[in-house]
């Protein structure tokens, strides 16, 4: 099993979220994006993202999209592209979510993902979805 670095290279602030395609109810998310230096595999990145939540409570199966106590997504590793039935990267929905991209151009607003032609900030610039603007909750942390 690969290590995970003590320290993340980068963090977003924190934003507090409408809930996007969630069961009637669901509270607001809390959403941010850290990166990360990792000593292994995407796969073992990927287990290591899942027993996190596991000790944080979350359980699976659960309803899809239903509220959780933390929901960790490996958005992408390096120049890596991954197609399996557990694990894609880049993540297949990252540029189309503003809880997603809007966190990630704060760290990251040049980056390019592989198979992709536009950056992070321009996919954000040119993002059409009805989700409303995130409420930064804190700004450094």
């Amino acid at each position: 099993m690969g290590a995970l670095s003590l320290t993340p290279l980068r963090q977003a602030p924190i934003y507090q979220t409408a809930p996007v395609a969630c069961p009637d109810g669901s509270p607001d998310f809390y959403n941010t994006v850290v990166e990360l230096t990792f000593d292994g595999s995407a796969r073992e990145l990927l287990e290591a993202a899942l027993g996190i939540e596991t000790g944080l409570g979350r359980e699976r199966p659960g309803e899809p999209n239903a509220p959780r106590p933390i929901d960790i997504d490996l958005l992408y590793f390096g120049d890596e592209t991954i197609r399996e039935p557990d694990l894609e990267v880049p993540h297949p929905r990252l540029t189309s979510r503003r809880f997603v991209l809007q966190p990630l151009a704060d760290v990251r607003p040049d980056l390019v993902l592989p198979g992709d032609a536009a950056t992070i900030a321009e996919h954000l610039a040119h993002l059409d979805s009805d989700e409303p603007e995130l409420a930064l909750v804190q700004a450094a942390w």
